[in-house]
């Protein structure tokens, strides 16, 4: 484009849907949208007919891109037009591949003069803030909460792990003896993990085994499972760990605020939840059916009703005739 300082420029681009919303907060399509729209390079999008290519019948759309809004289009800065240009189009009178329908000089004045008013009429036209196809992803973490036992079935998986198979044929003997004879004991099951490792380094050092950080890690994987009645499990500072199998992601709108959202939205349903700020994107999507979609209520149950009623008898007929 040309530099704002020589003039400006403002450019179309033909794409598809996919660029619409394709990837999500930190990916490169959402990057490319966050660039494009929050240094306020996009003064409209245009969804066009369908079948309008050779070789494709996919909906496409003319991303039109201007860096001189402030300079000759004040009205525009911050803002984001949609325009529905579906129902825009002339039948071709031949075919070519999926190419079916085009652009008559109507369709084109008509798009042209939806784009130069600039008006939100609540059908063809929207008009938007930059800012409202903006999002944070957020990360919920959740309390790591572990109970250990020295079961048959855990053992096993303890064996199974690839730390542990490094060991020697005698070294996996021994540590299975020793989880055996610890599952033997008066407490079965440990809802606190620093009481476990308490109970389980005795046992390990009984048998004569010194397992390395990778092993006892696996050991402790092993033998643990999820269980919300159990301790929660802390760190060396005595923060809460977080659970990664139960980590989610949020999308908050950028209008909306963060912490505000969490307290009614996510709390009230996990209480013990907390944020990872340091996780927190910025992504960008323009969900463009979304904004003009239109609902069509279902046909009532006695017009689908009747329908079937004469396709039976249709069918009754059709078998009658095939008897005779």
């Amino acid at each position: 484009m040309r530099p704002v300082h020589e003039g400006g420029s403002r450019i179309g681009i033909v794409l598809n849907g996919s660029p619409l919303f394709t990837g999500g907060a930190g990916a490169g399509e959402s990057e490319i949208r966050k660039y494009v729209i929050e240094n306020d390079l996009v003064e409209a999008i245009v969804a066009l007919p369908t079948d309008m290519f050779y070789n494709t019948g996919i909906a496409t759309y003319i991303w039109i891109l201007s860096n001189s809004k402030k300079q000759k289009h004040p009205g525009r800065v911050g803002k984001i037009q949609l325009i529905n240009g579906v129902d825009f189009f002339r039948k071709m009178r031949k075919s070519l591949g999926s190419k079916r329908k085009e652009l008559g000089p109507k369709d084109i004045a008509k798009i042209v003069q939806v784009y130069g008013a600039f008006e939100d009429d609540g059908e063809t036209s929207k008009i938007f803030n930059n800012q409202d196809f903006g999002y944070s992803t957020i990360t919920v973490e959740r309390p790591l909460k572990l109970s250990f036992a020295c079961t048959a079935e855990r053992i096993e998986a303890v064996l199974g792990q690839k730390p542990v198979e490094k060991l020697s044929d005698d070294g996996r003997q021994l540590l299975e003896k020793a989880l055996t004879r610890l599952g033997e004991g008066e407490t079965k099951l440990w809802k606190n993990r620093e009481a476990f490792l308490k109970a389980l380094r005795p046992a390990l050092s009984s048998a004569g085994l010194k397992l390395g950080a990778p092993a006892l890690k696996a050991v402790l994987a092993g033998l643990s499972k999820h269980d919300e009645t159990a301790d929660v499990c802390k760190g060396p500072k005595g923060a809460p760990e977080a659970g990664t199998e139960l980590r989610d992601t949020e999308n908050v709108p950028l209008r909306e605020d963060i912490k505000a959202y969490f307290e009614h939205e996510i709390l009230p349903h996990v209480p013990d939840a907390w944020i990872d700020e340091s996780k927190t994107k910025i992504g960008y999507e323009i969900p463009f059916t979304r904004h003009f979609y239109k609902y069509v209520s279902p046909r009532s149950l006695d017009e689908i009703d009747a329908d079937l009623n004469t396709l039976i008898a249709e069918i009754t007929t059709l078998l009658a005739e095939v008897e005779k």
